[in-house]
């Protein structure tokens, strides 16, 4: 017989490795330490990596909470090549030529999108709709009709331009799509623009230096010596 612990609550910083999903890492944690409630704040693409913020027990009470707060990611943005999903996971649209952008044009445009901008979420995202996410549309060929919603880019800090790819640091609000930020740089450059890499950096106060390595997961002594009580 299977025994359920309901006794174990707190908040764990993972980093999350890239090839998997942030529902998988949940799940793992959820087998390993035998609990029934566990969620994550802010999920995280497959391919990307980074700072995953897991809430266990009686802790996932404030996933609203943590939702909120500010995050801060490193990026490449790669250049003259559009997909439809914003990263190289998705399939090419167009390729397009960039030999007329320069350093001194994109530094024009990150001043551009730094403030309050209005952005449409992606149809490759976990945002649902009449009870499906939108990505499961994405994945049939239908596209959803979405609102502008405005977010804050507090911080757009390029840090070096080599050939075709743009190495960036943003740091942003809640509810923020690095795959649409990179699509509309790009729009406003003219060549198009998708996220070669993406990792997350921060979520609030809270920093990836800090976070259990995913491969320590199967420990759970490990995993219980790192939960942050709340």
């Amino acid at each position: 017989m299977t025994i359920i612990c309901n006794d174990i609550s707190g908040l764990l910083l993972l980093d999350k490795p890239s090839n998997i999903t942030s529902f998988k890492v949940v799940d793992k944690i959820k087998r390993v330490l035998n609990v029934k409630k566990v969620g994550h704040c802010g999920t995280l693409d497959p391919a990307a990596t980074g700072l995953l913020l897991i809430l266990i027990g009686k802790a996932t009470k404030l996933q609203s909470k943590f939702m909120k707060e500010d995050k801060v990611y490193m990026s490449s943005f790669l250049l003259g090549v559009v997909t439809d999903s914003g990263d190289l996971d998705g399939k090419v649209i167009s390729k397009n030529n960039i030999s007329n952008v320069d350093i001194r044009m994109i530094m024009r445009v990150a001043k551009i999108f730094k403030g309050e901008v209005f952005q449409i979420p992606p149809m490759y995202s976990a945002l649902k709709r009449n009870g499906r996410k939108l990505y499961e549309f994405a994945r049939h060929g239908i596209e959803i009709r979405r609102e502008p919603r405005k977010i804050v880019i507090r911080e757009f800090d390029v840090l070096s331009y080599n050939e075709d790819i743009i190495e960036v640091r943003i740091e942003c609000s809640s509810g923020t799509y690095i795959r649409t930020l990179a699509q509309d740089f790009g729009n406003v450059l003219k060549c198009g623009a998708t996220v070669k890499a993406l990792r997350r950096e921060k979520i609030g106060v809270f920093n990836v230096k800090d976070a259990l390595k995913f491969e320590d997961v199967n420990d759970t002594d490990k995993i219980l010596s790192e939960l942050i009580p709340i």
